[in-house]
């Protein structure tokens, strides 16, 4: 994304130390590739973007998990309150990788709990179970989870300034499933925008072009579009959109070395 080359850098602990200030409300929307960086070049000058050695998109694979009856899938499908979400995610290009358990919080809002792990463990729980067994205390965790889908993308993060939040853009997005379907969309961006409390400049520069926020899971709309036989009420207007391939082309992506390192 040549549109990131012209903005300031920011380094990941101060980074991660100015985002530890906000209290997020998180967002999220679907634009074309092209849309994303069109509103790259509007972001005012004194945006940064974070830069470690130079590189300003890093490479994500996360592995989630579920049943054989994909409990975790059908708790977001009908909405449950009480659902959860069971992954590892790999930084590719630093080998890092981490276990995470994702829960509903109070008043909606989304608890992460992760766990470092190593990246040759990425498509097993096994090593974590006691970690996942914690984080789920009270929400009788399933035992029989297994490897359902991966995704892979690239994303590159902005801090605005004065602590006005900050944004992510995600693109190369790639899904498959644990029966080799496959679906890549090169023409789609994600972004999402994170802020302390109501509407950033950025979801207001948004809103103006006519962007509105998604329900969107990388991990259950990405199912959703690989299995047309599961419920999807709730993503149902984004798959139609966005979640298709391009031009009519059969729905394909990562190659099967690809897919092995990945899990």
């Amino acid at each position: 994304m040549s549109e990131l080359a012209g903005l300031p850098g920011i380094g990941l602990a101060e980074l991660i130390e100015r985002a530890a200030l906000l209290t997020r409300i998180d967002r999220k929307y679907v634009l074309s590739r092209a849309g994303a960086f069109t509103l790259v070049q509007q972001l005012g000058p004194l945006t940064r973007v974070l830069d470690v050695d130079g590189l300003r998109q890093f490479r994500y694979a996360s592995v989630y998990f579920d049943t054989a009856e994909l409990t975790c899938f059908r708790l977001a499908a009908h909405r449950r309150r009480r659902r959860f979400k069971i992954r590892t995610r790999t930084y590719l290009d630093s080998a890092e990788c981490w276990l995470e358990v994702k829960t509903r919080g109070t008043r909606a809002g989304t608890v992460k709990n992760r766990h470092p792990y190593r990246a040759d463990d990425g498509a097993t729980i096994a090593p974590g179970r006691g970690f996942v067994d914690a984080a789920l205390a009270g929400l009788a965790a399933p035992r029989d989870l297994a490897p359902v889908l991966v995704t892979r993308y690239r994303r590159a993060t902005l801090l605005l300034p004065g602590d006005a939040g900050r944004l992510t853009v995600d693109v190369d997005l790639a899904w498959e499933d644990a029966d080799g379907r496959r679906l890549d969309l090169p023409g789609v961006a994600v972004v999402e925008t994170k802020s302390r409390s109501g509407a950033s400049p950025v979801d207001r520069l948004l809103w103006a072009r006519g962007n509105r926020p998604v329900a969107l899971s990388k991990y259950a709309t990405g199912l959703a579009a690989l299995r047309p036989d599961l419920p999807a009420t709730p993503w149902r207007r984004t798959l139609r959109r966005w979640f298709v391939p391009s031009e009519g082309k059969e729905p394909s992506c990562l190659a099967p070395d690809e897919y092995s390192s990945a899990r």
